[in-house]
């Protein structure tokens, strides 16, 4: 067959073509030379004159981050260029070119410019965005680095002529720069989505604030909304638990003439992580789990009412466990200054001088009271001196008489340089690991603090003396009197002498290795005494552990002894639990460990007594439970969660305490609850995600369905049995209750409830003159989130505590929980190995005490 090219025949062009083949060849290999690069001569490099078109990627050497084209879940029409962490693209949108002007189609095109510029063309050929890189007469190439930062640089020289890492939208990525340039004022922030699908800019601004010392600072509009105080040097004033993630990330103020900027860095082996600034105006610190594959959030800000910017005003001091005052109060010395507004709740006109301070004609009598534990005041009205010393900072500051306070500026080894506040000092708040303030007083204010002091002083030397005197009297009680309890005398193992005789007890047993243990000892004889020989009519109550009895201090404080049975399940693994965990845990919501006692086979633990019992005695009683209104309870929820938040975040040790239920929360004299019963809990490494045992510890209803089945647990199992307790306390029915008609227990009844829209009937008759709706109603929500099958799906402590302190945060859907009776009997109804099913784990289900 013939085919005619032109009019000739086809052999005849291909004999003469034959003739010519390396000539055409040569001309083919030309052409191609001057073809534009799409891309594909490295995965993540872009070279001069080159693009990459909608369907096209760059992806880092590593493989960490990919750049590309996208549409938000659920708008299929508009189309931005970003870059996102590969392991996640659905939800890990670190950077945004054109975040305000997508393109509403696939005809996008990114060029990078024969100066040097990046250009996101569309259909037409418009430029929709540019990086307005000054024009470069080298050749330039656009790179994508395994950091997440997209470069653009002379290819020749290597210098850097533009890059995505100064353009930040909502995240921070390790290695970025978060603050400004003084010289130039070119800042480097974070700004929110405007919806979880709109990446355009949102309501929330995140900047770092300069004008004293620096601190970052959110803003909702022209309205500031958070501060996270100053940086003392180690952390933020305000988020001192930064210092427990030091094994994951590295972070840094910068200070120098061309910036102030804020940047942390990974630790080699540490999880990916990153700092987004959520829809909401909540910054998270969120981590992946390559296991999981899934996302953490290990810290976020703000998460309390406290953290709300000068909530209480001037001079005025937030105190988040104070709910009977709305959480704020008035620094020592100064009174509300509108009290008529402050009986209203409203506080932010905040506090006034009792006593006007002396100063004046370059003489003064003023001095300064110590607030310690606290965050520090914002620093816009500051002055700083990085040379001063705290001695030079105390005389400066009184011999200007506008100086209110003043405190170290930064806190490394013994402290240098000082802060001085001027006028009034605001967004005061208590902190775990706060810091110390010194507050300029009238001379007045302090002769009535030194009268304190001094009857503090004299009041306890009168009393130890007097208690010295009578010493002798107790040893012939004990012996006439041996029918009544006596106080218990407390080996305090401070002091050496008495610290040999308690390691000497404590080394007797082996179980207790040598933790150094800063705990008061208590001899066995003086329980014996004060219990009454552990006489029923001091017994508290009992479990399986064995009985709790009452006794009585020294200072006739009441305390509650814990005596281990025999033979009970908590053993030598469970009282060195107590002992050395909450000997080291200090949280208002977690019961104090007064002392402990090994004799013999009798083993002790000595807590503060709470006359109020547990939280079960209330709410499962028909009589007890109108004692607790909603306000109580919902002081009680909230409370537990801090409790929580503190044992898994906020304390040097992340623990788990694996046997949380309504029984195992105290109440003191004013409700206030208390976290207890530490047998159980386990320490988690900072970088550990989850743990297994081969012995399942807990009790029935109140355990996670992993723990349960498949002996995996994790901060998210006391997330479930969180979500148990809230969930009793708002219903007054126990998780077990054979109350429930067609449902097997009260999360299918909540769940049920909670899907035909009738939640509020899950609420305790006895709350309903009392109850607030929208509180039931949220708080609901929320305990179904806690309960929700998947750990992943579960939120963090952290999370809970900011749903709880903030009602117009949006929450998510919550999934069907799944219960361990639930599993158990379809596992049955399917002819399922059982045993099989959960690996062969020994489980120990107590029921509930």
């Amino acid at each position: 067959m013939t085919f005619l090219v032109q009019g000739q025949e086809l052999s005849s062009v291909m004999a003469a073509a034959a003739i010519k083949l390396p000539y055409l060849l040569a001309l083919i290999f030309s052409v191609l030379l001057l073809l534009p690069s799409v891309g594909s001569i490295a995965l993540d490099t872009l070279n001069n004159g080159g693009n990459i078109t909608d369907g096209e990627t760059l992806v880092s050497a590593g493989g960490s981050f990919t750049l590309g084209f996208f549409s938000p879940t659920g708008v299929p029409t508009k189309r931005y260029l970003g870059i996102w962490f590969t392991a996640s693209p659905a939800d890990a949108v670190c950077w945004l070119a054109n975040r305000d002007t997508p393109l509403n189609n696939t005809s996008g095109v990114l060029v990078v410019t024969t100066g040097g510029s990046l250009r996101l063309l569309d259909g037409s050929g418009h430029a929709t965005w540019s990086s307005n890189t000054k024009d470069s007469s080298a050749t330039a190439v656009a790179q994508l680095l395994e950091s997440g930062n997209l470069v653009v640089r002379e290819q020749s020289s290597g210098s850097i002529l533009w890059q995505s890492f100064d353009h930040p939208s909502n995240t921070l990525l390790a290695g970025m720069r978060f603050g400004k340039k003084p010289q130039t004022g070119e800042e480097w922030s974070l700004t929110s989505w405007r919806a979880l699908n709109d990446p355009a800019t949102g309501d929330y601004r995140q900047v770092l604030d300069t004008k004293g010392l620096p601190e970052s600072v959110l803003w909702q509009g022209n309205v500031k909304k958070y501060s996270t105080g100053p940086w003392n040097g180690l952390w933020f004033s305000g988020i001192p638990e930064i210092a427990s993630y030091s094994g994951r990330f590295s972070v840094e103020v910068v200070v120098r003439p061309n910036e102030i900027a804020y940047v942390f860095n990974a630790t080699a082996g540490a999880p990916f992580s990153c700092l987004v600034l959520n829809v909401d105006g909540v910054l998270e610190r969120r981590a992946w789990d390559p296991d999981k594959r899934g996302w953490t959030v290990w810290m976020q800000s703000p998460r309390g009412f406290c953290d709300n910017y000068g909530k209480c005003g001037a001079f005025g001091l937030c105190n988040e466990d104070d709910a009977a005052t709305q959480f704020c109060g008035c620094i020592d010395g100064f009174s509300p200054a509108s009290p008529s507004q402050w009986s209203m709740r409203e506080t932010s006109g905040g506090c006034r001088r009792n006593v006007p301070l002396e100063c004046g004609n370059g003489t003064t009598t003023d001095g300064f009271r110590v607030l310690k534990g606290v965050k520090l005041p914002e620093t816009d009205n500051a002055t700083v001196d990085m040379s001063a010393t705290l001695e030079q900072c105390s005389v400066w500051c009184l011999s200007n008489c506008s100086c209110v306070a003043y405190a170290p500026a930064d806190i490394r080894g013994s402290g240098s340089g000082c802060v001085m506040w001027k006028d009034d000092i605001v967004d005061v708040r208590y902190l775990e690991d706060g810091q110390e303030l010194y507050v300029r007083l009238a001379k007045s204010e302090l002769v009535n603090e030194k009268r304190s002091d001094k009857a503090k002083i004299v009041l306890p030397v009168t009393v130890s003396l007097l208690a010295l005197a009578s010493a002798g009297m107790y040893l012939v009680w004990i012996c006439i009197l041996r029918g009544r309890a006596t106080p218990l005398k407390f080996l305090q193992g401070r002091h050496p002498n008495n610290h040999k005789k308690m390691r000497g007890f404590l080394s007797a047993s082996d179980e207790l290795g040598d933790e150094d243990l800063d705990l008061p000892f208590v001899c066995f004889g003086d329980i014996v005494s004060a219990t009454n020989n552990f006489s029923e009519d001091n017994m508290l109550g009992r479990g399986g552990f064995g009985k709790v009895y009452k006794g009585m201090m020294g200072d006739h404080k009441e305390v509650a002894i814990k005596r281990l049975g025999k033979g009970s399940r908590q053993g030598g693994e469970e009282f060195r639990n107590e002992v050395v965990l909450i000997a080291k845990l200090q949280h208002r919501n977690l019961v104090r460990l007064l002392g402990c006692c090994i004799h013999g086979d009798e083993k002790l633990l000595i807590y503060e007594f709470l006359p109020n019992k547990s939280l079960d005695s209330f709410i499962f009683d028909s009589a007890n439970k109108k004692v607790l209104d909603w306000a109580a309870r919902f002081k009680i929820i909230k409370g537990v969660s801090r409790g929580l938040l503190y044992l898994h975040q906020d304390s040097r040790l992340t623990i788990i305490h694996r046997d949380l239920k309504s029984s195992n929360i105290l109440l003191d004299t004013d409700m206030s609850p208390k976290i207890s019963d530490f047998g159980m809990a386990r320490i988690f490494g900072r970088n550990q995600q989850e743990a297994n045992t081969n012995r399942v510890v807990g009790t029935y209803g109140y355990m996670s369905p992993e723990y349960a089945m498949d002996g995996a647990f994790s901060v998210k199992s006391d997330t479930y049995s969180f979500g148990v307790i809230l969930l009793e306390i708002i219903s007054g029915l126990r998780i077990t209750s054979a109350r429930f008609t067609g449902f097997p227990n009260l999360l299918a009844y909540a769940w049920s409830l909670w899907q035909d829209g009738k939640t509020i009937d899950l609420l305790d008759s006895s709350l309903a003159e009392t109850c607030s709706p929208t509180e039931i109603l949220r708080c609901t929500h929320i305990g179904l989130l806690c309960v929700q099958d998947n750990p992943n799906s579960r939120p963090l402590m952290s999370s809970v505590v900011f749903m709880l302190e903030n009602e117009f945060t949006p929450l998510s859907v919550p999934k069907q929980p799944v219960y361990f009776s639930q599993r158990y009997s379809e596992a049955q109804g399917t002819g399922e190995n059982t045993s099989s099913s959960v690996n062969n784990i020994s489980v120990t289900v107590l029921e509930g005490r």
